[in-house]
């Protein structure tokens, strides 16, 4: 019986450990990459101004070809949005939110599968010398508690490989 009552008693002292440290962990994510292209920056933007041009260097394209895809709105524009629906990288959709001719494209993410959650995306581009820096980034957000996985989360080790393929493409089109 005094067995039990101190396994109760460390379950609890864990579990509030853990509910005190989360107290203290960003509730927020960010992660990011950037590449070099050696094209400049209008011609950068063509793959970077719509939902339709992300498409072509999307890397979880390559993860399932035969996602199911949706668009309304007018792509290119605020409020246009693409929806999407696959066995192997989830479901969710994509609204732009911000279009910056040629330096800003912003988007809201909603994901429903494999489990809800939502963030942003954007790609910035800015002028470097004769070239152009493309930077590719998420936000987002987890509640309390769930936020203590921030400490645990390695985002290179989950997103780095599609962050680089994507980028690769990006940089590959841009500089035909």
């Amino acid at each position: 019986m005094k067995l039990l009552k101190y396994l109760g008693f460390g379950l609890l002292a864990i579990v509030l450990i853990v509910l005190v440290v989360a107290l203290f962990v960003p509730k927020t994510f960010k992660y990011e990459k950037s590449v070099s292209i050696n094209a400049p920056i209008d011609s950068v933007w063509d793959y970077t101004n719509s939902l339709a041009a992300l498409d072509k260097w999307s890397p979880w394209n390559d993860h399932d070809p035969n996602m199911k895809k949706e668009a309304s709105g007018a792509d290119g524009t605020v409020g246009a949005i693409q929806s999407w629906e696959s066995d192997i990288v989830g479901s969710g959709s994509q609204t732009i939110k911000t279009v910056q001719k040629p330096t800003l494209f912003e988007t809201k993410l909603d994901f429903t599968k494999p489990h809800e959650s939502h963030g942003e995306a954007y790609i910035k581009l800015a002028e470097e010398g004769t070239g152009t820096k493309a930077t590719w980034g998420m936000t987002g957000s987890m509640p309390y508690p769930f936020n203590i996985m921030v400490l645990f989360m390695n985002m290179e080790k989950s997103m780095g490989k599609d962050w680089d393929n994507g980028l690769g493409k990006l940089k590959s089109l841009s500089e035909k």
